[in-house]
């Protein structure tokens, strides 16, 4: 070894032999074949130009293969480095190379590419099933707009284009997007936390809708948002197997039956996020409140709502295992004439899990969950076992912790970086089994 750190080719013979190497003449004054011939061959000056040439240039490739042996050890330590640093990060049981490359395709394949693009999501609270398309164009750095489709074994349909520009990276993003969905068979039991499984009925909810927003992030982890929605709802006779909603109800005992409001939907929000990502974590968390102001032209369905929000991840064993925390509390502030699908409910996939889609509704609701999650591959699978509980109320001083339903379950989730586009998950609770099929993480 040199003391400018590259290896001396004479060294690797040496080693790989055990001779003494040949002298190669690689290194400037080393004696060899060029001094034996210029005690023999003086005469021709030219010549000798020519040899000191040659000479010259084989004295810098050979610098350059020596770097370039250095540099490749270097490079060869540093790959070899990185890949004992992300086996030591990796739990046990995951160093098989077959499982972790399938995984990682996993990854890779659940990550939003450009031009068209399959499409996992909900089109509304109880669709089933969802399968869809999506078309991504960038016509910016960053700005880009999404044009989706989505459609579900019950015949729940979602059209919606969007755009997306963040104005200052990392601080301040608009979007802005227009849709249409129709839910064909969402379910109504009444209102109230006394109604029965007995009672479902059916009604079918189409929703026009156009609108813009903005998340700020001012500051980490301080995160606001301001939206301003136009929403047009219709409701109309329930597919499906059930009854439909006008054959057992009427419109004095459900606010908004038979009527097709049109609303300007405001929604300002404020919290503290220090989740890696709002569709994925395993560690950080979210205290957020929410203000909604839904505001009717005719002065009949106009109401305003707060939400309060907290979630957090704690992770255990480098991220092996995580405790995950919701609560979650929604509250009318006036008696509001609220329309019923537009009322706080409980009961689907991301809430009362052990419950059918849209179970409970009232004017004032509360949820609390907790999951323990264990992450067999840290590339694109956990499962979790979680427990649900909460219950909606007429009056706000019954937001308590009497009279609960609740619920226990287990799930798996295939996720991305920053998203859960596939979970499955087999919950239980007073009224049975329920299987859930999202698109979304649970929270």
């Amino acid at each position: 070894m040199r003391n400018d750190g590259a290896v001396d080719p004479r060294a690797i013979h040496s080693r790989s032999t055990g001779a003494e190497p040949p002298a190669i003449g690689c290194e400037t004054g080393t004696p060899g074949v060029f001094s034996g011939f210029m005690r023999t061959h003086t005469r021709p000056a030219r010549f000798v130009r020519a040899l000191q040439i040659g000479l010259a240039a084989a004295t810098v490739l050979c610098f350059t293969l020596n770097a370039d042996v250095a540099h490749s050890q270097d490079l060869r330590a540093t790959v070899i480095a990185r890949q004992q640093a992300e086996n030591a990060n990796q739990p046990k049981g995951q160093t098989s190379s077959g499982v972790r490359t399938t995984f990682i395709r996993i990854k890779n394949f659940l990550r939003i590419p450009r031009g068209v693009h399959p499409l996992f999501g909900s089109v509304y609270s109880g669709g089933g099933l969802t399968l869809g398309a999506g078309y991504r164009r960038y016509y910016g750095d960053n700005t880009f707009f999404d044009l989706n489709g989505l459609y579900s074994f019950k015949n729940y349909k979602l059209l919606e284009l969007s755009t997306a520009s963040p104005v200052i990276p990392n601080r301040v993003t608009l979007q802005a997007r227009a849709g249409w969905r129709d839910a064909t068979q969402v379910a109504f039991y009444g209102i109230g936390p006394d109604t029965s499984v007995d009672d479902r009925t059916n009604f079918r909810l189409q929703n026009l809708y156009a609108g813009a927003d903005a998340q700020m992030r001012p500051a980490f982890p301080l995160v606001l948002s301001a939206g301003l929605t136009y929403e047009d709802y219709s409701t109309k006779e329930g597919q499906g197997t059930y009854p439909s909603i006008e054959t057992q109800w009427g419109p004095s005992d459900v606010p908004g039956l038979g009527a097709d409001p049109a609303v300007v939907h405001s929604l300002l929000s404020a919290g503290i996020d220090w989740r890696p990502a709002a569709g994925y974590a395993r560690s950080g968390g979210l205290y957020e409140v929410r203000y909604h102001n839904y505001l009717d032209p005719d002065d009949v369905y106009s109401f305003d709502r707060i939400d309060l929000e907290l979630v957090q991840h704690i992770p255990l064993i480098r991220e092996k295992y995580v405790i995950s925390l919701r609560g979650r509390a929604e509250t009318v502030l006036d008696d509001d004439t609220v329309p019923f699908f537009l009322l706080p409910s409980l009961g689907s996939g991301s809430t009362l899990r052990g419950y059918s889609s849209w179970r409970f509704r009232d004017l004032h609701s509360l949820l609390l969950q907790a999951e323990w999650r264990w992450v067999p591959n840290r590339h694109g699978l956990d499962m979790a076992l979680f427990y649900d509980t909460g219950k909606v109320v007429n009056r706000r001083a019954d937001l308590d912790l009497d009279g609960l339903m609740s619920n226990v379950g287990i799930g798996i989730r295939f996720h991305g970086p920053a998203a859960t586009p596939i979970r499955v998950e087999l919950a239980h609770g007073d009224e049975g089994f329920n299987v859930v099929f999202a698109g979304s993480a649970a929270f």
